[in-house]
């Protein structure tokens, strides 16, 4: 039996969570143990931070995490140490995550829901965003601090070493070779030293996969791309901050960010599992969230953690079955489906398994 530590986490996230368990037991009865884990706001309102070292033990004692949304306005006023992202952050860092993977795939069905024109959106839309997660400015020393003149300053360092731009690069390119064979790096090389070594180091791991096309875009220039030609992109590989960025311009190319799920890996099959949203504590109990990134989310870890290809397979077939039939809820809704509720769409997709 698998054991999965399960973050509910805040606003939407116990939803999405609850209607992605009950596809899993639906698709393997009896597979899984599910042990749920205080983080984030709800932590912090239970025991004073983000990140209680037991749940962060839950984690590293599973052989998976599944988490919904952390944070919330209710915490803005928590102090940056302190607040829900914080747990995230620690619970990547524990678990010893550094990749994470994106896919950004436009479901046929809710073509007309993607805000391209038609003709660019026709030529499809099929790409992974393959981002840092544990290094870069997210992770750098943050200070404020007084200027010797008396004004307030503040500063963020960004900083990457070789084994960090090395093995995200080796993610990278392995997925490649099992896609279109086209990877794109995307930094910011004209301004920013940290850019120019990672693109250094990126191109000496690309000698290592002679049948791989590698490019390299600027990072305002490939936010542009990514509206412009989104169909010529393979698979994209990025540091932290850019990764956040484009990640969630690719979700709402190919419709919504409710749509999208992410695995963040390390070195062994105990991933982290998520969707890209947030926490939406604006329809925070009120049915209205869609569970499909979630339920995605799920699917992508039966697949890389437990080696469960046939029922990952079938959960994203029960999801495209249900697109089919015009069931939509209100972020994916245009005004000619059907509209559903979260609980809805969760129903369906459990009746096509």
């Amino acid at each position: 039996m698998k054991n999965v530590a399960v973050i509910p986490g805040d606003g939407i996230g116990p939803e999405v969570i609850g209607a992605t368990l009950d596809v899993l037991e639906k698709v393997a009865p009896k597979a899984f143990t599910f042990n749920e884990v205080a983080m984030g706001g709800n932590a912090i309102d239970k025991y004073g931070e983000p990140l209680p070292a037991e749940s962060l033990k839950i984690c590293q004692d599973a052989d998976a995490t599944l988490l919904g949304a952390v944070g919330g306005p209710k915490w803005d006023n928590q102090p940056p140490e302190n607040r829900p992202e914080r747990g995230l952050l620690g619970v990547r860092k524990g678990l010893k995550v550094f990749a994470n993977i994106r896919p950004a795939k436009i479901f046929a069905p809710l073509a007309s829901a993607c805000p391209l024109r038609k003709d660019i959106a026709d030529k499809g839309i099929d790409f992974v965003i393959i981002r840092e997660l544990t290094g870069g400015i997210y992770f750098g020393n943050h200070e404020a601090f007084t200027t010797p003149n008396g004004e307030r300053a503040a500063r963020d360092v960004m900083e990457y070493s070789e084994h960090e731009v090395r093995r995200i690069a080796h993610v990278a390119f392995k997925a490649a070779m099992g896609r279109r064979k086209i990877v794109t790096s995307i930094d910011k090389a004209n301004i920013l030293t940290t850019s120019r070594f990672w693109r250094e180091i990126v191109e000496d791991v690309a000698k290592e996969y002679p049948e791989v096309k590698l490019n390299h875009l600027y990072v305002d220039n490939a936010s542009m791309q990514l509206i412009r030609v989104p169909s010529e992109f393979d698979v994209i590989v990025t540091e932290n901050t850019f990764g956040d960025i484009l990640s969630d311009e690719a979700s709402q190319i190919v419709g919504s960010i409710g749509m999208i799920p992410s695995a963040s890996l390390g070195d062994n099959n105990r991933g982290l599992y998520e969707p890209i949203h947030g926490s939406a504590p604006d329809i925070a109990g009120q049915d209205k969230a869609n569970p499909i990134g979630t339920i995605l989310a799920g699917a992508m870890m039966l697949r890389y953690s437990f080696a469960m290809n046939a029922e990952a397979d079938r959960i994203e077939r029960a999801v495209d079955g249900v697109l089919n039939d015009g069931l939509r809820t209100g972020d994916i809704y245009t005004g000619t489906e059907k509209l559903v509720t979260g609980s809805q769409m969760r129903d369906a997709i459990i009746a096509r398994l």
